[in-house]
């Protein structure tokens, strides 16, 4: 793994930041030549997804699974600017779970007043929700937003939340698809990328700027829970390092390693303790 990791660790304003408000935002984690090469990356497989779904490109669209399409879109699974916060943030039992890209087209023609913001208020992991008793729900799993996009100004299909909501199971708004009290729009430049908690709610919004809004989301979770998409990763494993076979989900141990994992099915343990220090690791 890159060492450059080390100079990019979790730092303390960060962790209050994520316990307090449920996100941070880590500007310039990727370069403008790295956002560059994505660009057209994102907009393929953007315009396939459309044409085999029939989806109109006007329309904003999800898509899932993104991950195996490129091996440039396999960089950011454990890149030095924000990768050691994952581990900062849950520790060295996590994996990939899930990958989406949202494209959201600008519709400078719609009108804030008219048609509002596009709102859809929501927590991640679905079943998970309702299956979970405790209040507040644990956290489970964490996003990275990488922004590919310039979201710097409201307006531009934002990313927006509900600071301090993890902690609460229920939506503290009246309707999931209008603007609630305390509500913010993610001010992200092109190259920031927005940490947050599972559980945060939040939501997407209209683009009512004149260009279109891409974001890469790389879900983390701990590594029994089961992936939240059928990942296709298989091509990339034999060329993997064992820290990213560990990501990628490659357990040495069965189906035991998930559970009650064994050094060989967790380097990123080993590799944290003697290069940060036993005292991370717990």
């Amino acid at each position: 793994m890159d060492r450059r990791c080390l100079d990019h660790l979790l730092a303390n304003e960060e962790l209050r930041q994520f316990r307090e408000h449920g996100f941070f935002i880590v500007e310039n984690a990727i370069p403008g030549h790295l956002v560059d090469r994505l660009i057209p990356l994102i907009d393929r497989v953007d315009a396939e997804a459309r044409n085999r779904r029939g989806v109109a490109s006007t329309d904003a669209i999800t898509h899932f699974n993104f991950i195996g399409k490129d091996d440039l879109f396999l960089e950011l699974l454990d890149w030095h600017t924000t990768f050691p916060k994952v581990w900062g943030l849950m520790g060295w039992n996590v994996q990939l779970y899930h990958t989406h890209l949202t494209y959201t087209p600008p519709e400078p023609e719609r009108l804030l007043e008219r048609d509002g913001l596009g709102l859809g208020w929501h927590q991640d992991t679905g079943q998970l929700n309702r299956d979970l008793e405790t209040s507040p729900r644990p956290m489970v799993s964490l996003k990275i937003g990488f922004f590919l996009s310039d979201t710097s100004s409201p307006g531009c299909g934002n990313f927006y939340v509900l600071p301090g909501s993890q902690n609460r199971n229920d939506f503290p708004g009246e309707t999931r698809n209008q603007e609630t009290e305390g509500a913010l729009p993610v001010l992200a430049k092109t190259g920031s990328a927005v940490f947050f908690d599972r559980r945060l709610w939040h939501s997407p919004s209209t683009n009512f700027s004149n260009h279109p809004r891409r974001v890469l989301f790389y879900g983390y979770s701990y590594r029994w829970l089961r992936p939240r998409d059928d990942m296709t990763i298989e091509h990339y494993l034999d060329r993997s390092d064992p820290i990213r076979q560990q990501l990628l989900g490659v357990s040495h141990s069965g189906g035991r390693g998930f559970t009650s994992p064994k050094p060989d099915d967790v380097p990123l343990r080993a590799w944290i303790e003697e290069n940060v220090g036993a005292e991370a690791t717990g």
